[in-house]
């Protein structure tokens, strides 16, 4: 059966389709394309990690969101600091998530 997928798939994955006796084709995007479909996967990764059921599930998806975050700095050349200096700078503007607040309305004049 005939399938189309057009997503970025992990370095391994031509080789265990064609392990199995299946065939496949590749094409590797240039960086435009591959920082683009880095950030389409982190979407799908992190949808997967939010529907979750299992905890062992839920650490499978955390690590392959990981994966697709450290791929995405090593395409920006971030360093891991820049980021997490950011994460530190809006923790201290707007806080973390410790307090498990949920916010539920907010009334406000209009204009």
């Amino acid at each position: 059966m005939y399938k189309e997928y057009h997503k970025l798939v992990r370095d391994g994955i031509p080789d265990i389709i064609r392990r199995k006796g299946k065939h496949c084709e590749v094409a590797v995007m240039n960086e435009e394309e591959y920082r683009q479909a880095l950030r389409e996967k982190l979407v799908e990764e992190a949808k997967e990690a939010a529907q979750a059921q299992a905890l062992q599930e839920l650490i499978t998806e955390l690590a392959d969101v990981q994966e697709v975050l450290d791929a995405l700095r090593a395409t920006y050349t971030l360093p891991y600091e820049t980021i997490v200096q950011e994460q530190a700078r809006r923790r201290a503007e707007r806080g973390g998530f410790q307090q498990r607040l949920r916010l539920l309305w907010t009334m406000g004049s209009q204009g």
